[in-house]
């Protein structure tokens, strides 16, 4: 059942037409599982906010089989895409439409542990770290469910880790990486601080091996600037993490990638931050623009954007065959 209130918030008129002609795949080839256990037939929850079921209730084959997400599916394949936010969806936005359905599980992006060794005040309040308790114990739970999911799957499936926490520092993710099945056919698309990449990626050398993607959050190209935005960082721990992630990109051919939030307090940076990408042999430095996450940090403030040095700064940054903007048009 439909939950009008979801598209409500998030300003999704739910009776609109938009008429494409083209069918998306993330409908057909995706699932987020986020930490409640409530799964996701798109990549972001905020591109298209109904639930299609939980894991907590039903198993995975069956979210996957069932009538709600055939029904999103169906507002997708007749073109209307009444139940996706096209106000914020890069795919509708840029009219560039992921591929072409399909009818396995392509992505499986995992959201169930917040768990992180900084507190970084873009992105939180304070630290949020579960090692005990009941929200542990629910990750776990979920974590479980899903590598019983993998082990009985033979297709091809790449595992997304670390949009909500860091997959290196969170027991819930080590207890998943430690225990996934090593099959050459399931790879896996990691997003981290780095900072305990070097101490723990030998004890999961069958992830390393099948990495696709290792892409590094990093808000800062400077000690004083990285150290002020990630609390609790170091910046000699991150280089050194980046020099080891490099040796292994050329070992394992994997794509080695960073992710700077532009913000206030470091958009001077956009360009040593390329300059960095460039020291470590980086496939691509993905620029993208502060969210209010509603955390203590005053977001009025964020005003770099309407400033003319920005906009200069940004159009030359672009010209750089490796950046990825998503901070604005240019």
């Amino acid at each position: 059942m439909i939950n009008p209130r979801l598209f409500d918030i998030h300003g999704i008129d739910t009776g609109k037409d938009l008429g494409i002609d083209k069918i998306c795949a993330r409908p057909f080839d995706t699932l987020l599982i986020d930490k409640e256990g409530s799964c996701y037939a798109c990549e972001c929850t905020a591109w298209l906010p109904q639930s299609i079921g939980n894991l907590r209730v039903r198993s995975l084959t069956e979210i996957l089989n069932s009538a709600m997400r055939k029904h999103i599916q169906l507002s997708v394949s007749d073109g209307s895409y009444r139940y996706c936010n096209d106000n914020q969806c890069a795919y509708i936005k840029s009219g560039r439409l992921p591929g072409k359905k399909s009818e396995h599980i392509k992505n499986l992006r995992l959201g169930i542990d917040e768990s992180c060794n900084l507190r970084c005040p873009s992105c939180r309040n304070g630290l949020i770290f579960h090692k005990s308790g009941p929200k542990f114990k629910l990750g776990i739970e979920l974590a479980d469910k899903i590598t019983r999911w993998l082990d009985d799957s033979s297709q091809p499936v790449k595992v997304h880790i670390g949009s909500d926490g860091d997959p290196f520092a969170s027991h819930v993710y080590r207890h998943f990486m430690h225990q996934a099945p090593e099959r050459d056919s399931i790879k896996y698309s990691i997003l981290t601080n780095g900072l305990m990449f070097v101490d723990f990626h030998q004890r999961i050398p069958h992830v390393i091996r099948n990495l696709n993607e290792l892409a590094v959050s990093i808000d800062g190209a400077t000690e004083h600037t990285y150290e002020r935005l990630r609390l609790g960082g170091r910046w000699d721990k991150v280089n050194e993490a980046l020099r080891c992630m490099s040796a292994l990109k050329h070992e394992h051919g994997f794509k080695l990638s960073l992710h700077m939030v532009v913000q206030q307090d470091n958009w001077r940076e956009m360009g040593d931050m390329l300059s960095m990408g460039d020291r470590y042999g980086v496939d691509m430095v993905y620029f993208n623009k502060i969210q209010d996450w509603q955390t203590d940090l005053d977001y009025r403030g964020q005003i770099f954007t309407s400033q003319p040095e920005f906009i200069d700064l940004l159009q030359e940054v672009v010209k750089h065959p490796k950046a990825h903007n998503n901070v604005i048009s240019v």
